[in-house]
């Protein structure tokens, strides 16, 4: 008897309607023999709606305010798995509901964007060994002080992949909107290719470059722990995409996947005094703060006594990112801080980059050639980055496709 984690996200869950056939799901899966956890996400649009209630009536900038509202805002999440479980009692599946907190799932205290450090199996294993059903509320735990505690965006896929891995699951499959992971973005390039392979490193740049399809911290945590992990369609019976190990991809393309992201911002600050202990002095504080820091540049002018610093954060906390900088450059030298929030960036990714030369330098070429200006770039060893203007993200995801051959894919054993 296998014990299979079945993880449905916001879209899979977006209405009583979507609910009903998920539990039909599920039902499948334990006529089949298995024993089976069930991890969701908030209906879709619900966990926006509780934010905006949040924001009515508080602006949260302390531990204790995001505290309660993370509070609030997890109450999405449990009223999803309250009607899942009803479902399947309906159906004649005894099933069980969980908060986090129920299980429990134990977390650090980093409030709206918490690790998850332990996860107890007695309760659930309790539930499992009566043939029950357990449908754990996603995205959320609690500290070791009782506080509730929610896992930042996409936290569900985490908390799926944390639970296959504490209770040692046979496999764990991410049921979404799409059927796989694709070359690109098939709502943005009509040739995108699903794969029926990607490796975990290769989905971990993915992932933390933009692409939708699992959350980065997932990938990690099933990277990390040999988690069996696949990504199929909540909506068509069909094959999904399998995250393997490098070695088990016999033939690995130049480029497997292109990502991108619209949630960037850019920080630029001038003419700063170039010492030891600046750079401390910028990213030291946003750190601190929880605001993490992606694609950074720096600039040293011919004399070499200043500097421009250039980095990039997340557009939701690029407000709190100003605010922390203010506050912790008053005794830094510097000519001015400066923001732009019209930028998108685009990734290359594939381990095949270990084995092929100039793959970057055909995407400057192909991007040049289309009069896109780069404006940072970063590398890895299985991926490059380039921030670009917004406006000419769709032309570079369809001009990079065709560069590097993936309009005609074929799928890797």
């Amino acid at each position: 008897m296998a014990l299979i984690v079945m993880k449905f996200g916001g879209t899979s869950v977006g209405s009583t309607e979507r609910i009903r056939h998920v539990a039909t799901l599920v039902q499948r899966e334990v006529a089949r023999g298995n024993r089976v956890i069930v991890n969701v996400s908030a209906m879709s649009g619900v966990t926006d709606s509780l934010i905006t209630l949040v924001r009515e009536v508080a602006t949260p900038e302390t531990p204790d305010a995001f505290a309660d509202m993370d509070f609030v805002v997890a109450t999405g999440e449990q009223v999803t798995a309250g009607l899942l479980a009803l479902r399947l009692q309906e159906l004649g599946q005894p099933a069980r509901a969980f908060a986090g907190w129920q299980i429990p799932v134990l977390t650090t205290d980093a409030f709206t964007k918490a690790r998850v450090e332990q996860i107890d199996t007695r309760n659930i294993n309790a539930v499992l060994d009566k043939g029950h059903v357990a449908v754990v509320a996603g995205f959320q735990g609690i500290t070791e002080d009782q506080r509730i505690t929610t896992l930042g965006r996409g936290g569900s896929d985490t908390s799926a992949v944390a639970l296959a891995a504490a209770f040692e699951a046979d496999r764990c499959d991410i049921y979404t909107d799409v059927d796989g992971v694709y070359t690109a973005d098939p709502r943005i390039v009509r040739t995108a290719k699903k794969l029926d392979r990607v490796s975990y490193e290769e989905m971990l740049e993915l992932a933390s470059q933009g692409s939708k399809v699992l959350q980065t911290r997932s990938v990690e945590l099933a990277m990390n722990y040999n988690v069996k992990l696949q990504v199929l369609s909540t909506f068509e019976d069909k094959p999904g995409t399998l995250l393997v190990r490098e070695e088990e991809i016999v033939e690995k393309h130049r480029v497997t996947g292109i990502a991108y992201s619209r949630d960037d911002a850019r920080i630029t600050i001038t003419e700063v005094e170039d010492r030891p202990g600046v750079a401390a002095a910028i990213f030291g504080p946003l750190a601190e703060s929880n605001i993490n820091v992606d694609m950074i540049v720096q600039n040293v002018t011919p004399d070499g006594k200043a500097t421009d610093m250039t980095f990039t954060v997340s557009k939701g906390d690029l407000p709190h990112a100003v605010k922390v900088l203010k506050e912790n450059l008053k005794d830094v030298r510097y000519g001015g801080l400066h923001t732009d929030e019209n930028v998108a960036k685009v990734s290359v990714v594939g381990v095949g980059m270990r084995s092929h030369a100039g793959v970057a330098q055909e995407m400057f070429s192909t991007l040049a050639g289309k009069g896109i200006n780069l404006i940072v770039i970063s590398t890895s060893e299985i991926k490059i980055s380039v921030l670009i203007e917004e406006s000419y993200l769709e032309l570079a995801l369809r001009a990079l496709h065709t560069t590097y051959g993936l309009d005609a894919v074929v799928e890797r054993g």
